[in-house]
């Protein structure tokens, strides 16, 4: 560039009106050819848009016109000086975008907003390019749930995907969930040829392509395997689902999942019941069984969501993290260590009380030390006098007639003149309860007394362990609780009571076949019934022992805390599943074994693309599955609705629903923030006016004289002017 000629001084063609000012601005050297552009390019854009003329000479630039024109014309100049000072590449785009900026009246700089970078790569930089556009980044920033309306090119998605890649950088969220709905199929995808990728890629490439702009094209596919970035259908994304057999616990008991309806019941993590808010069949998915070390299992599809914690979480004091079960599978152990531990109860299951016929304590102390058989009048064997007493004690209308040193026979206590054919109390509880006549290996507990109150619950299992179980202390290792039994429905029974308390338990079989035979009163007994032996562990406040000696043993030893880990994960087929959607605020709920999941997204940034698409009940499913520490972008044109039949839009039902809740914020951009080709903004306008004539009556014939298009196509060059 030469000083001397006119590529390096240009003068605009257009005559200062009124009276004429002129200004020089010194611009340093530095910043000269960045302010320029190669071959001038910027310079000439200046031409076209400064209200001033403006002529260059060396790094002088003078600005001639009314005095108004000159002050716009120069805060333009210094905002450009800035924007190359802080080393932001100008271009005639930028230029564009400074101007219009400060045409608007705004009170920010355009060198604050265009030098806003939010990631780099490869010396590529994404940052705002207008002003509404940088109020949609901070938005971003500053709300949970941000909604992006506005015309093709705009930048809504493409920024909401650099923000996203920028907090997962930042490790503010530990996955990406980018989604759209593929109306052109009607999410039918099933009905298309290829496998799934191949049916859902073209509706998702926009997402991939804007992906691959700002990450390392090698790490996308490994993090898209671990989970860490998922793209789907939004039909597909809500699959967190479980078959439609799989038991999930409610107030009444454990139920089907698949005939569960909205407004029904389930236990969620502390023990209460927890409103079913939603249900999503998910049609066929590929299922896996979930088992934990202690046995507990449970099925979910393979990208079925899950709480847990790791061994570094506990030691920094974390909160869990959530993983998919397909992000777990392969990878179960860290060492010999469980690498994932699953959340317990917080409390006991609440369970409404109803009415029995026999203590429960009384009943656990029968079930495990009362003979019942149905042919003599009830006895107890006990070498402690302590339960015997309380077994009179909490039974009224019987005593304890000693037989031996450790049997007793339980009568009836009778009146004068009564008649002599009433019932035994203990012998009527039990007849009441189905258990009379049953024998050590058909024992078990009545539903009555499994679905009941946790103290209900407590107290049959500190008879049973009072009687068939006790503390076991050993050298170097915690204290626990062991408790054996010949019957296969008490062995599950009990199983049922500690996980319902929120402990844990470990069974094992000793088979009776093969065992040295045991001795009574000198004489060989052989063993005629497998025996299953429990190990228990409860929650710190349970107290698992009445009796004086077991309660002062287990005092003595260090009990620790039940836990559990994931032990296995394995592929079991296909199966027809369902997602629920519940109102508990940790999403959690009970399901199999008492085992806690939930299909909600804690610590995500998730997007939603091409929105208008939506219908109402997929916009409040999909907004309703926020999780804790998670950020969700909706991004969206609602003047291309593509929905078959006239749906309306769930995007703009939901900007009536939800404009004015806090932490909700609706950004707008317009064909001023348009960020492709210049003609973009240009056909968005045109459009715009179309539909607004459609509206307003329909075009006139004078619109479609020549004459008259002429005259518009003269308009829009002025007002890119």
């Amino acid at each position: 560039m030469s000083d001397d000629t006119p590529d390096a001084s240009t003068s605009s063609n257009r005559p200062p009106a009124g009276r004429s000012v002129t200004s020089n601005v010194e611009i340093s050297s530095e910043v000269v050819f960045g302010l320029l552009g190669a071959s001038d390019v910027n310079l000439r854009t200046l031409e076209q848009l400064l209200p001033a003329d403006i002529h260059v000479r060396g790094n002088q630039v003078t600005l001639t016109g009314a005095p108004a024109d000159v002050a716009a014309s120069e805060r333009v100049i210094a905002e450009l000086v800035d924007l190359v000072g802080r080393g932001t590449p100008l271009s005639p785009d930028l230029v564009r975008h400074s101007v219009s900026m400060l045409s608007e009246g705004s009170s920010e700089s355009p060198a604050d907003v265009l030098s806003l970078d939010i990631i780099s790569r490869r010396g590529k930089t994404i940052r705002p390019k207008t002003l509404n556009q940088k109020r949609y980044v901070d938005a971003i920033d500053n709300h949970t749930i941000v909604f992006g309306l506005g015309p093709a090119g705009t930048g809504k998605t493409y920024l909401a995907m650099a923000k996203a890649v920028q907090a997962l950088q930042s490790k503010s969220v530990n996955r990406i969930i980018l989604t759209r709905p593929a109306v052109e199929a009607g999410e039918r995808l099933g009905f298309l040829p290829g496998t799934l990728s191949e049916k859902i890629d073209p509706y998702l490439r926009p997402l991939y392509d804007a992906l691959h702009d700002m990450m390392d094209p090698e790490a996308i596919p490994k993090l898209m395997a671990a989970g860490v970035i998922e793209v789907a259908p939004l039909a597909y994304m809500r699959g967190r689902a479980q078959p439609l057999s799989t038991r999930v616990l409610t107030p009444g008991g454990f139920r089907p999942i698949g005939d569960l309806e909205v407004g029904d019941q389930v236990i969620g993590s502390n023990g209460k019941p927890t409103e079913v808010q939603g249900i999503y069949p998910q049609g066929f998915k590929d299922i896996v069984r979930v088992t934990a070390q202690d046995g507990a299992s449970t099925l979910c599809s393979t990208d079925h969501l899950w709480s847990v914690y790791t061994r570094s979480d506990r030691r920094r004091g974390k909160g869990p993290r959530v993983l998919a079960a397909k992000e777990m599978i392969g990878n179960l152990r860290a060492a010999h260590y469980h690498r994932y531990e699953l959340p317990m109860l917080a409390a006991p299951v609440s369970i409404d009380a109803q009415p029995v016929p026999l203590d429960p304590y009384a009943l656990g102390l029968m079930l495990g030390a009362g003979c019942m058989a149905g042919m003599t009048t009830p006895s107890f064997t006990t070498a402690d006098p302590e339960l015997i007493d309380a077994l009179v004690a909490a039974v009224p209308g019987i005593r304890a007639r000693q037989k031996s040193d450790v049997d007793y026979v339980l009568n009836r206590i009778g009146t004068p003149g009564e008649v002599i054919t009433i019932e035994n109390p203990v012998t009527h509880a039990m007849r009441a309860l189905g258990l009379w006549g049953s024998k050590s290996s058909t024992k078990f507990v009545p539903a009555q007394y499994l679905q009941n109150s946790a103290d209900v619950r407590l107290a049959v299992l500190q008879g049973l362990l009072d009687t068939d179980g006790g503390p076991v202390g050993q050298s170097g290792r915690t204290c626990r609780v062991q408790y054996t039994t010949v019957s296969d429905r008490l062995r599950d029974d009990v199983i049922f009571l500690v996980r319902s308390l929120g402990g844990v338990v470990y069974s094992r079989t000793r088979k009776a076949a093969g065992r040295a035979p045991g001795k009574a009163r000198g004489r060989e007994v052989p063993y005629r019934h497998d025996a299953h032996v429990l190990d228990i562990r409860l929650p710190a406040g349970l107290a698992p022992f009445r009796l004086g000696r077991k309660v002062e043993k287990y005092a003595a030893g260090a009990c620790k805390e039940p836990k559990r880990y994931i032990e296995s994960i394995d592929e079991v087929g296909t199966e027809e599943a369902v997602c629920i959607k519940v109102a508990a605020e940790d999403s959690l709920y009970v399901t199999e074994d008492f085992l806690l999941t939930h299909n909600t997204l804690n610590d995500a940034f998730i997007i939603l693309d091409e929105a208008q698409n939506t219908t109402g009940e997929q916009m409040k499913m999909f907004l309703t599955r926020l999780g804790f520490g998670s950020k969700v972008v909706v991004t969206g044109d609602t003047t291309q609705v593509d929905l078959p039949g006239g749906a309306q839009s769930g995007l703009m039902a939901a900007t009536r629903i939800l404009d004015g809740i806090d932490d909700i914020h609706f950004s707008t951009l317009t064909s001023q923030d348009v960020v492709r080709h210049r003609l973009v903004a240009d056909i968005v306008d045109a459009y715009g006016r179309a539909e607004e004539n459609q509206r307003s009556g329909g075009l006139r014939d004078a619109d479609r004289l020549p004459g008259n298009r002429a005259s518009r196509r003269a308009a829009n060059h002025g007002r890119r002017s």
